[in-house]
């Protein structure tokens, strides 16, 4: 595969952490749960639909390949998953008012084969995106995508690649700095070490990446697994499934599990210690935060309840799982 000359990747070693003055954190932390919130109030119907498992594998390999920073794969997935739901919702949308003026109605077959065709082409013009949002002198090439566009069996133009570039800021009205996981992650580690972690702040951050990408591409096992503890049922129903859309968008809930989960490989003594610092940060509680450690750690690493002083209670009466519960009264 054609691509630019391998640069030497920003290593762990290179990461840092309390650099930032304290006030400047908590401006951030707070400006981060606020989109949090509002990202978990909106979620709903089709959101997290293109987060499929071989999407974000081929985003991360690619990103792999072109040699771009771990940042930069989530902002891609974050991208392409906004860009495509709100396809989805246009293509819904026109075909409301078709159905209630009686006009005659498009092929959605065409539609449909419109959309699959250009698959491709927009997630890569969500990685570029991505890479322009990360570093500058690590942008991907317009070249560069149209060699490897040409490999795959893919005929584009340059005039093509910039349309479809323009096409998905216009989608997004240019908001495409959207907030990942991985800015809840690293905001939270460096409160952690702020507060006196146990664990080193820089070791629990390589574990958290591996674990991070590893629920991503287990996102459906992982998420199946906390909605059936969180209502008791091994079989839940379509209602309980969309009412968990919005567990599903928490990204804070996701960092602490990935953190929590991380200090358990790290260093499982001092695990009570880190879950009680997260639990004080981020207000979610200890249950919520034990559940889905223990489901990052089981479906990944396979290791037992983390914690056996802490078990997972049988009813999970967490913040953050109550609103798929609630649905089963």
């Amino acid at each position: 595969m054609d691509g630019p000359v391998r640069p030497r990747l920003a290593s762990l070693s290179d990461f840092r952490f309390g650099a930032v003055p304290t006030e400047t954190i908590e401006d951030a932390l707070l400006h981060l749960a606020q989109q949090n919130e509002q990202a978990v109030q909106e979620a709903a119907g089709r959101t997290g639909s293109f987060r499929e498992t071989r999407i974000v594998e081929f985003v991360f390999l690619l990103s792999e390949q072109w040699c771009l920073e771990k940042s930069v794969s989530y902002q891609a997935v974050e991208i392409l998953e906004r860009f495509m739901v709100k396809q989805a919702e246009n293509i819904c949308r026109q075909a409301t008012i078709q159905l209630r003026d009686k006009t005659e109605p498009q092929n959605w077959r065409a539609l449909k084969e419109q959309l699959f065709n250009k698959f491709i082409l927009r997630l890569m013009s969500c990685v570029q995106l991505a890479s322009k949002l990360s570093f500058h002198y690590k942008i991907i090439s317009n070249i560069t995508v149209l060699n490897f566009l040409q490999a795959l069996g893919y005929l584009h133009t340059k005039e093509e690649l910039l349309e479809s570039e323009l096409d998905v800021l216009k989608s997004l009205n240019f908001q495409i700095n959207l907030p990942t996981p991985l800015a809840y992650v690293e905001m939270l580690l460096e409160v952690l070490g702020y507060n006196g972690c146990l664990v080193p702040t820089t070791q629990l951050h390589a574990t958290c990446l591996t674990l991070l990408d590893l629920v991503y591409l287990l996102r459906e096992p992982i998420y199946e697994s906390l909605l059936r503890a969180s209502i008791e049922n091994s079989t839940p129903s379509q209602l309980q499934g969309e009412k968990f859309v919005s567990v599903k968008e928490d990204f804070m809930l996701l960092a602490v599990g990935i953190i929590a989960a991380s200090a358990f490989i790290q260093n499982h003594e001092c695990w009570s210690q880190v879950v009680g610092h997260l639990q004080s940060i981020t207000g979610i509680t200890l249950e919520s935060i034990t559940a889905f450690s223990y489901a990052i750690l089981t479906h990944s690493v396979g290791a037992n309840t983390p914690g056996p002083q802490q078990p997972i209670p049988p009813h999970l009466a967490a913040r953050a799982l109550r609103a798929a519960a609630a649905s089963n009264s």
